[in-house]
């Protein structure tokens, strides 16, 4: 068994959505021959809580707006370090950081196929660690002051 057309299709309008709030690493894996509950898992992060919020109101204002789909469930919304945005067909996960490191998703799901994202999606790729060594590098400035 393989992801919906419809699956694929929110799984691309909410990563765009994540790309344009700049989210980092943005991947999609097809979990339907491994999960029955759910055909996709969409994962981004941010290095900010305000910043994983924004990622969120958008992914689901845009889905709400071009395929007319709301959430069924939408939890960790209050500390805003893992927010997830149940829609049946797929599942979103949106990660601070440092929770996106600890937990690892990625890992979890390396077996099952990963999806086809939109180009700015994939632009994400390697932006926490980008943002991780400007930060580190920052930091080290700051420092020697």
């Amino acid at each position: 068994m393989t992801a919906t057309d419809h699956s694929l299709e929110l799984i691309n309008v909410a990563a765009q959505a994540a790309a344009d709030k700049l989210a980092h690493d943005i991947i999609a894996y097809d979990v339907s021959d491994v999960l029955s509950i759910t055909d996709a898992f969409l994962l981004a992060s941010a290095p900010s809580d305000r910043q994983v919020k924004s990622i969120v109101d958008e992914i689901e204002e845009r889905l709400q707006k071009e395929l007319g789909a709301k959430p069924v469930r939408r939890e960790g919304d209050r500390e805003a370090r893992w927010v997830l945005l149940d829609y049946v067909d797929i599942v979103v996960h949106v990660q601070h950081s440092e929770e996106r490191v600890f937990y690892a998703l990625e890992r979890l799901w390396k077996d099952c196929p990963e999806l086809q994202l939109p180009e700015d999606a994939v632009a994400t790729h390697g932006k926490a660690e980008d943002y991780a060594k400007r930060q580190a590098a920052d930091d080290l400035d700051g420092d020697l002051l």
